[in-house]
């Protein structure tokens, strides 16, 4: 079964909004269904432009996925290049009208005039209900091409994907003998090209499995990607190609099953009814941010304090004056006491403190730019790392010093 996906769109062809929902679509149907990806187009919005990608795709494709100009403004004309691919007119659609009152109505808000547009269909369409949004989804064949066309707004395009679409092309395409099989390991600490050295040998091994190397900063993503006969197999395919990588790369592999840094932490934390807190000043609350991102956090996570001055540092967390004075605040003496202060507040198992500097300022000679302190306070002692990172860019360090403590406290945790 051969995929393509259509985004239509000014601002995703002039990358002033970012087309995530191709990646997140490619991903989602190569894990869901038996399917190979072709191709991802884009075109502005141009009723002509749009109708001549649909035509061309409809020639090559079995299933096309198309994004965004479902809504209710005079640039969304999505529909109207569709019905033009397909030789047809744009109709009110009844299902489509419903899906709009109901959402309105579900809300308690009247439903604008101006929303009626989002119920224009192509004749020959079928509409897909949008229970989260107003903009109902459809699809409609056209040539050999099945057309999925879905609203933009991520929320809205991932629930009417995973809920309807993929039903769908099952129920059209059948349960194929192959199925894709996807495998993702997370990593942080190692350079993309010193990964791809360590796993030198891997094709010659497994060489019915495709690696690739994606690096989402501040970590890397190990793909593994292959078809299998039986989706019984599915679940164990890959146990010895992971065996293979963590053999090379252990330590430094935080996640096979998806987790993030964060969920990773927080669930070793869980495991060892243990809590946590921590004192950041460079990071300026990034830790805290992505803790408490992850739902049930409140089990383990007690403090976060955010002290950026030298004058919070000593009032809030009881650092010594004179380690300021001696020391300054990016140092290992001082994110000890840091550390220290926070596990003292919270009385908590273990306790995090960050200080650095991100730049473009505050640098000096024995101190550049990605400089960060790290101290981690356990309930035997207290310890403190530094490190320099490369980066110029100043959100860049903030972001690679936030995992870089927690990568501390994991492998802590894990006592690597």
């Amino acid at each position: 079964m051969k995929i393509e996906i259509l985004s239509t769109g000014d601002e995703v062809l002039t990358g002033s909004v970012v087309d995530s929902n191709a990646a997140w679509i490619a991903e989602k149907l190569l894990d869901k269904t038996s399917g190979k990806i072709l191709r991802h187009t884009c075109v502005g919005d141009d009723i002509n432009h749009i109708a001549d990608a649909v035509k061309e795709i409809s020639t090559r494709s079995d299933i096309a996925i198309v994004t965004r100009g479902l809504g209710p403004t005079a640039d969304d004309i999505t529909a109207e290049g569709i019905a033009i691919a397909a030789g047809t007119n744009l109709v009110k659609n009844e299902d489509a009208l419903k899906s709009i009152k109901d959402f309105f109505s579900s809300r308690n808000f009247p439903m604008p005039d101006a929303n009626s547009k989002q119920a224009m269909l192509p004749s020959n369409a079928v509409c897909l209900y949008n229970s989260v949004g107003t903009a109902p989804g459809f699809f409609i064949k056209i040539n050999r091409t099945v057309f999925f066309c879905l609203p933009g707004v991520p929320s809205e395009m991932k629930k009417m994907l995973s809920d309807l679409v993929i039903a769908e092309i099952t129920n059209m395409f059948g349960d194929k003998k192959n199925v894709n099989v996807l495998k993702t390991l997370s990593l942080f600490g190692l350079p993309e090209a010193l990964v791809n050295e360590k796993l030198i040998g891997f094709e010659n091994r497994f060489r019915d499995i495709k690696l690739g190397l994606c690096a989402k900063f501040p970590h890397i993503e190990i793909k593994l990607y292959s078809q299998i006969h039986h989706k019984t197999e599915k679940e164990n395919f890959f146990s010895d190609a992971c065996t293979w990588i963590k053999n090379k790369l252990g330590k430094w592999i935080y996640s096979d099953t998806g987790e993030s840094m964060e969920e990773c932490v927080g669930n070793l934390l869980k495991k060892e009814n243990a809590t946590l807190a921590v004192a950041e000043s460079c990071t300026g609350g990034l830790i805290a941010h992505s803790l408490t991102n992850v739902a049930g956090s409140s089990q383990y996570f007690l403090f976060s304090g955010v002290t950026y001055s030298n004058q919070s540092k000593i009032d809030l967390l009881g650092v010594l004056p004179s380690t300021i004075k001696k020391y300054g605040a990016v140092h290992e003496k001082t994110v000890k006491e840091m550390a220290a202060g926070a596990q003292k507040i919270a009385n908590s198992t273990y306790a995090l403190a960050t200080s650095g500097i991100a730049g473009p300022v505050g640098k000096s000679t024995d101190k550049p730019v990605g400089t960060i302190c790290i101290g981690i306070a356990t309930q035997k002692k207290v310890d403190s790392y530094q490190f320099c990172f490369s980066f110029n860019d100043r959100r860049m360090n903030k972001e690679i010093f936030a995992i870089k403590a927690l990568d501390i406290l994991r492998k802590k945790l894990l006592c690597v």
